[in-house]
């Protein structure tokens, strides 16, 4: 990667905004290649792992760029991600005992770690509509904020059948699913921000 980025004129004109697309790409293809089978063991391997071994090179140009600009390498952000997961497991590498809660003690380090004030930071904007949704509603579980939520059990082949039904639905009486579905999502971000707001008289 180093001498790509001298010797090809391509790589060297790249930068971190011009390989964005590319990143979304490779991570989708990452995905298409999971999906190809119906279970981790019929997943084709030499599919997943070409498409693994693309998107481990954005990540190795993305760390690149940075260290042509005295930034940071691929040292640093390996050696960051491992200092996280340590700091993040106590009850595997620290010797405590295996939370009770184990997503809800998660999140729990992760808001006070970030020094965030919502569950909802740190949350991308850039998701798809329905990838939000569920981002925000497990983020809400998790931290156990008091905001109604629905917890009938569904089978996946159940919830795909439905939402597809629902888009028909929408489709059908002229309504736009994903406009409807993200104004759906922002009357429930503001009800977990309410639920977040502390109260006047605990002021």
């Amino acid at each position: 990667m180093a001498r790509l980025r001298v010797e090809c004129p391509w790589d060297a004109e790249q930068t971190h905004r011009s390989l964005a697309k590319h990143l979304i790409e490779e991570t989708a293809e990452v995905v298409e290649a999971i999906e190809a089978g119906s279970t981790d063991t019929d997943i084709p391997d030499d599919d997943l792992r070409e498409e693994l071994g693309d998107l481990l090179l954005q990540i190795y140009f993305h760390a690149e760029i940075a260290s042509s600009q005295h930034r940071f390498d691929i040292e640093d952000v390996a050696k960051g991600i491992c200092d996280k997961l340590v700091r993040r497991h106590p009850w595997v590498f620290d010797g405590a005992d295996n939370p009770e809660d184990m997503m809800g003690t998660w999140e729990a380090a992760k808001q006070a770690e970030k020094q965030r004030a919502s569950a909802l930071e740190g949350i991308p904007e850039t998701l798809s509509t329905l990838a939000r949704a569920g981002k925000v509603v497990a983020r809400t579980r998790h931290v156990h904020l008091d905001v109604p939520m629905a917890a009938e059990p569904i089978t996946a082949e159940q919830l795909g059948t439905e939402v597809l039904r629902l888009v028909q639905r929408a489709q059908a009486s002229g309504i736009d699913p994903d406009q409807a579905t993200r104004d759906a999502l922002r009357a429930l971000e503001r009800a977990i921000l309410t639920a977040e707001a502390p109260s006047e008289e605990a002021c």
